[in-house]
């Protein structure tokens, strides 16, 4: 009973440091499981060069009165 167990302790714990991940030492990379080449492919649009237009336009403008602004 004693050894019966133990082996099952150790397979539980080999089975929790193993976990569900592949890595491909080929490639160098960790693989989430081995039917990840069969989700079907996500599309992320590019965004924009500066996300925060509003902001931009802020800064434009306030560097220009700064720049317009008479020397003294």
């Amino acid at each position: 009973m004693k050894t019966l167990l133990c082996t099952g302790l150790l397979l539980a714990g080999l089975a929790i440091i193993s976990g569900c991940q592949t890595w491909v030492p080929e490639a160098g990379i960790t693989v989430p499981s081995p039917y990840y080449l069969k989700h079907p492919p996500q599309y992320f649009p590019p965004s924009e060069p500066y996300p925060l237009p509003k902001e931009l336009r802020s800064l434009e403008e306030a560097g220009k009165q700064v720049y317009d602004a008479p020397r003294q």
